[in-house]
């Protein structure tokens, strides 16, 4: 599940790591799915134990963990993966942990209940082209109205599916496409070549309208409560939804209930008197 929100806030969570170095490298014992991990245990360990961490970075969904030789470790939660400097929510499906020295945390963990995270041990260079822009989309927090449009207006896929797509713009996902559509006033269902420029505008405004204040919230945890912050807390932003997973329920600003549909094999929840196609002059209210 991990989208943009909880991605930055477990970069966040982990900045206290900076200027730590390796002391060891452990992947416990697992007897769940394996994760993708490259290279083998002994010659992560042999080329990251001694050096220090210089920063940390995102990418998309991405979490990035730069070293003072130009290596850089690239962890992607994918549905049910944390990065954490605390004990994990369960034992047996921790997956990585690097034992530090020289800073206020012991140790940096991967934790994934799935096993659909992958670890890569990288170097700058081969970072930077695994996570280029040929690969994966302007960030969704720094992408420009007009680039936005660009990428995306020239689509017929529906306006939900179409932000979904990675290698357009990188970090939003499901519930975060939907929260987004809502405070713009977009129906979810209308093709990205059928949007006007206000509403493309909105879209824009949007994204980082809902993109910030869940980053400010620390994400959101769902019923399942997988997703947990770098200290293994509870986000706050599921108490923030105005659309996501309320089907039934009451629309925030109008009383309608909101409705959920299937686009590309997943949920879309959305109010079809606040969410038009045509015709909306501004968009709904943060809160």
């Amino acid at each position: 599940m991990p989208e943009l929100p909880e991605v930055e806030t477990m970069c966040r969570g982990i900045a206290g790591v900076i200027g730590s170095r390796v002391a060891d490298v452990q992947r416990p014992p697992c007897d769940r799915r394996p994760i993708l991990f490259s290279p083998e245990v002994d010659l992560f360990a042999k080329r990251t134990i001694g050096h220090q961490i210089t920063r940390i970075g995102r990418r998309g969904k991405r979490v990035l963990i730069y070293f003072d030789d130009d290596q850089v470790v690239v962890i992607e939660p994918r549905m049910t993966g944390l990065v954490l400097v605390a004990s994990p929510p369960t034992d047996q499906h921790l997956r990585l942990r690097i034992v530090l020295d020289g800073g206020p945390h012991e140790e940096l963990l991967f934790w994934d209940r799935r096993g659909l995270g992958t670890v890569r041990l990288l170097s700058e260079g081969e970072a930077d082209d695994v996570l280029g822009l040929e690969r994966i989309g302007a960030d969704a927090l720094e992408i420009g109205c007009d680039e936005l449009r660009k990428r995306l207006g020239a689509s017929r896929r529906a306006i939900k599916v179409a932000l979904l797509d990675q290698k357009s713009v990188a970090g939003i996902g499901n519930l975060y496409a939907a929260e987004i559509l809502y405070v713009a006033g977009v129906d979810p269902r209308v093709n990205c070549d059928q949007l006007s420029g206000p509403q493309w505008q909105r879209i824009h405004r949007a994204i980082s309208i809902v993109l910030d204040d869940a980053i400010l919230h620390e994400g959101s945890t769902l019923s399942d409560g997988t997703y947990r912050n770098a200290l293994n807390q509870d986000g706050g932003y599921q108490n923030m939804h105005r659309v996501y997973d309320r089907a039934g329920k009451p629309c925030l600003r109008c009383g309608n209930a909101i409705v959920r549909i299937v686009q590309a094999q997943r949920s879309t929840f959305f109010c079809q008197a606040c969410q038009k196609r045509r015709g909306m002059h501004t968009s709904v209210n943060i809160h």
